[in-house]
C-alpha cells in the first residue's frame, strides 16, 4: 500500500561548520503527488532544506523518505527516490555530452542501456533540447544548462522532485514550457523559488521560511494573497 507521505521532516536543524544555523526545528510533510512551494528571502534556508533531504548537508532531527528514515546507511535508497536540480546547473552536468548526463541517473538506478537512452531522449525532448544530445554541457547557454539539469531528473524513476530555482536563467518561452511540463508531472514536488507566479500556477500549498524558521504553511491561495505576510518576509 502506498505511504501517505513521500517526505516527512521532524525537528530538522542544519548547522554549518562555521556555526551558521540554516534551519531551526523545521517540521513538514509532503504527500505523494503533492506540489509544495518553499518561498522566503535569500538566506532563508530553502536550499539547505532541499540538500538535507538528499543528505547533502549534515543535519539533526529526522527525515523520512517513503517511510524510511534517512541515515548514512539508507541514503543511497532515499536519493534514488528523489531527483534534485541544483541552483547552479553546472554542479550536476559533468559527463562528456548532454545525453551522457541525462542517462547517468537511470543507468545508476539499474535501467538497461537501451531503456536509459530512450528515457533520456524523451526527457531531453520534453525540456526543448532535441538536437543537442551530443553537445558538451560547457557549450550550452545558461538557460539550456538549466533545462538540461531538469532533464537529468526527469529521465529517472523517482517519487519526488526537489527543484531549486528551476526557472532562473530561462527566457519567457522556456519558462512557460517549464511550467507546462511540471504541471503534467505525477511526482511530488518541493519547489524552492522566488517566482511567485510560477508557484501560483503549479503549487497547491506554500511554506514560508525566514531566517531558518518555518513561519507559515498553508494553501497557496491563502499564503499568496496575504500581503502583510509576504511583505514581512521580503516577498512583496
Amino acid at each position: 500500500m502506498m505511504m501517505a507521505n513521500v517526505l516527512e521532516v521532524r525537528d530538522l536543524m542544519v548547522r554549518y561548520a562555521d556555526g551558521t544555523v540554516a534551519l531551526h526545528d523545521v517540521n513538514l510533510a509532503v504527500g505523494h503527488g503533492e506540489r509544495v512551494a518553499v518561498i522566503g528571502p535569500n538566506g532563508a534556508g530553502k536550499t539547505s532544506l532541499l540538500l538535507a533531504v538528499m543528505r547533502g548537508v549534515p543535519f539533526e532531527g529526522k527525515i523520512f523518505v517513503d517511510g524510511e528514515a534517512l541515515t548514512r546507511f539508507t541514503q543511497t535508497r532515499a536519493r534514488g527516490r528523489c531527483g534534485m536540480t541544483f541552483q547552479n546547473a553546472d554542479d550536476q552536468l559533468f559527463m562528456p555530452t548532454l545525453l551522457d548526463d541525462v542517462a547517468f541517473g537511470p543507468l545508476n538506478q539499474g535501467a538497461p542501456p537501451p531503456a536509459a537512452e530512450a528515457a533520456s531522449r524523451a526527457a531531453i525532448a520534453a525540456v526543448g533540447l532535441t538536437g543537442l544530445e551530443h553537445r558538451p554541457a560547457h557549450h550550452l547557454s545558461g538557460g539550456q544548462k538549466r533545462s538540461a539539469s531538469l532533464a537529468t531528473i526527469l529521465s529517472m524513476n523517482v517519487a519526488m522532485l526537489l527543484l531549486d530555482e528551476p526557472g532562473s536563467n530561462l527566457d519567457g518561452r522556456s519558462r512557460r514550457r517549464l511550467i507546462d511540463l511540471l504541471a503534467d508531472r505525477a511526482e511530488a514536488m518541493l519547489l524552492a523559488t522566488h517566482d511567485l507566479d510560477m508557484v501560483a500556477h503549479l503549487c497547491s500549498r506554500v511554506i514560508v521560511l525566514d531566517d531558518g524558521h518555518l513561519v507559515a504553511d498553508g494553501p497557496a491561495t491563502t499564503i499568496l494573497s496575504d500581503k502583510p505576510l509576504l511583505a514581512a518576509h521580503g516577498l512583496a
